[in-house]
């Protein structure tokens, strides 16, 4: 994986398109740390390519959902304790 920064972003534009022609994707990075991925694409593979992005996200929002339900013991609740959980919460909202 190729890295960039946001400063050789702005000031060499035309190399990082280059270079993200030739290696397909760029990670961005301000002060040495990642915040953007540039992804090649085509007008023909745009949608699959957000829909694929998209689901990636998703799954990645989940596994941690169930590493946090795991490290604090959610996942061990019973139907019986989730909604009785429910039911104080909407207790609690109603007053």
């Amino acid at each position: 994986m190729d890295f960039i920064s946001v400063r050789q972003l702005r000031t060499e534009s035309a190399a990082v398109w280059e270079a993200l022609t030739a290696a397909r994707d760029l990670v961005v990075t301000s002060n040495g740390k990642p915040i953007a991925v540039l992804s090649a694409t085509s007008a023909e593979e745009l949608e699959t390519s957000l829909a694929a992005l998209r689901q990636a996200r998703a799954q990645l929002a989940v596994s941690a959902m169930q590493q946090r339900a795991r490290e604090t013991g959610a996942d061990r609740l019973t139907l019986d304790d989730i909604n009785a959980e429910t039911e104080a919460v909407r207790s609690q909202r109603r007053r």
